[in-house]
């Protein structure tokens, strides 16, 4: 990719509306580092690290960016990067070590010094609950299989919306349920490293559960901002027309993506189709109770967007660890890829058009039931080298957020694919190069460069791509989505 045809960064910033939020995202512990500093507890990311051969070339998380020691400097960033908003999200296990009992006063502390840095900054803070780091003992005692996490959750989400919940512009319950579903418990690439395969899906209801509990919590706490919930979802499309794909490709389209926003967005499970029941049987009964707290009216709903999906009948090559192929050829589909597109250094297809293409889907299937949308997350890796000694002219990225931006406004606009979707924010991930999960430090997605031995910041050509596009769009009027 490159920037041969992408438009200029006034014409883009023509687009933007004066209320749309510009922001970056980021995670507490892809960033942190100090994993025992402050009276924090490990979680279940610490000790799958510590497994040999689970994160590429052995990295280790220990100290990442060191954004726990650096935090001013990092703050400083985000005010000279000009973004509207910074979305981070809140380490559970730095706050209340044990996920149960008492709350950890220098880690509520830390959060506290971030949140007021960015208020001082002229920055809106979202907060992300849960961004994967569940507390050790409760993935000791199941995890997310365990439905007592769901309620544990709720404990916690209560005490950070009564601690920060007068500053905080809008929350974030949890961050990708179907990342977590997927490779954490299924597949066993990311933490805590199960390969349950179908009976893994418990975890969604638990999490959904934990949703909307915290929902619930954040409420009684009387926060001010507005709450949603953030998932990963890609538009799925069949490799053929042939019946066996377009069956496979409506199962995966479930497992991907509406086995978790109907529930929150309609208060139903999907409709399962009969040849997909053997599969997810282990989803089990919904009580109407349970979809009652599930299905919490939101101020927000927020999308990550990466690639979209391409699925086949039968088994295939899939990226996992040569172990897993026996249980792999078990699925009924496999992923076929997207060749007629650029890839990123994750091997993932440029496909800034399918974005409008979810958008849509989005609007089709909830209607009025889908709140005010946020893009909370998009970005790509790319190769790029461990020390630079001037700006890097990281120009596929450049081009990669310009189109993906564009291609998100577009649809929303009068005449759109997507018109009708009240779309408020675009979210960069990610501030800064940091800790990838099981890619470690192989995969750089960051608008400031990390030198991951000096942990010296050096900012990109994106970033400054990003800072002129948020001073080329004009004045801004502040826009949130409560009620």
């Amino acid at each position: 990719m490159t920037l041969e045809g992408t438009e200029s960064v006034t014409q883009l910033a023509g687009r933007v509306p004066p209320s749309f939020t510009l922001g970056v995202a980021a995670a507490a512990f892809q960033i942190e580092g100090a994993l025992t500093a402050g009276g924090r507890g490990p979680s279940g990311w610490d000790a799958f690290a510590e497994k040999p051969g689970a994160i590429i070339d052995g990295h280790s998380p220990a100290v990442a960016c060191d954004h726990y020691n650096r935090l001013p400097e990092d703050v400083g960033l985000l005010k000279e990067l000009g973004v509207d908003s910074y979305r981070f999200s809140l380490s559970w296990p730095r706050i209340q070590p044990d996920g149960q009992g008492s709350f950890n006063a220098e880690g509520l502390d830390f959060y506290d010094r971030l949140i007021d840095q960015l208020l001082e900054a002229g920055i809106s803070p979202m907060a992300t609950l849960y961004h994967w780091d569940t507390p050790l003992p409760l993935e000791h005692r199941g995890g997310w299989l365990n439905r007592d996490t769901a309620e544990r959750f709720g404990e916690y989400a209560r005490a950070a919306g009564e601690r920060f919940g007068d500053r905080v512009d809008q929350w974030v319950t949890l961050n990708e349920p179907v990342s977590v579903t997927l490779n954490g418990y299924a597949l066993g690439v990311h933490a805590p490293g199960r390969r349950l395969m179908f009976d893994a899906l418990p975890a969604i209801h638990h999490q959904l559960l934990a949703h909307g509990l915290g929902v619930q919590a954040l409420r009684a706490a009387g926060v001010a901002g507005g709450v949603g919930l953030t998932n990963l979802h890609s538009p799925v499309r069949p490799a053929t027309r042939k019946i066996g794909d377009r069956l496979v490709a409506h199962l995966y389209d479930l497992l991907m993506n509406r086995l978790y926003a109907d529930p929150v967005l309609l208060g139903r499970y999907p409709s399962l189709p009969l040849y997909a029941r053997p599969w997810l049987r282990s989803i089990g009964r919904i009580s109407d109770a349970d979809l009652k707290t599930i299905h919490q009216p939101l101020d927000f709903y927020g999308l990550n967007y990466y690639f979209p999906v391409k699925v086949a009948l039968g088994p295939g090559i899939t990226p996992v660890p040569a172990d897993m192929h026996q249980e792999l050829a078990k699925l009924p589909f496999h992923e076929a890829g997207y060749p007629e597109y650029g890839s990123t250094g994750f091997g993932w297809p440029v496909a800034p058009e399918h974005l409008g293409v979810l958008l849509q889907e989005m609007r089709d299937r909830y209607g009025q039931s889908l709140p005010p949308v946020y893009i909370t997350e998009g970005g790509a890796s790319f190769p790029e080298p461990d020390r630079v000694t001037e700006t890097l002219e990281d120009t596929d990225r450049v081009a990669y957020l310009a189109t993906h931006l564009g291609a998100a406004l577009e649809a929303t606009s009068p005449g759109g694919v997507a018109e009708g979707v009240d779309l408020r924010g675009y979210y960069v991930w990610t501030l800064m190069d940091n800790f990838e999960w099981a890619a470690g430090y192989s995969q750089r997605f960051g608008l400031v460069h990390v030198d991951f031995d000096s942990l010296e910041r050096t900012p990109k050509r994106s970033f400054y791509w990003y800072q002129a596009l948020s001073r080329a769009r004009g004045s801004r009027q502040d826009h949130t989505a409560r009620p």
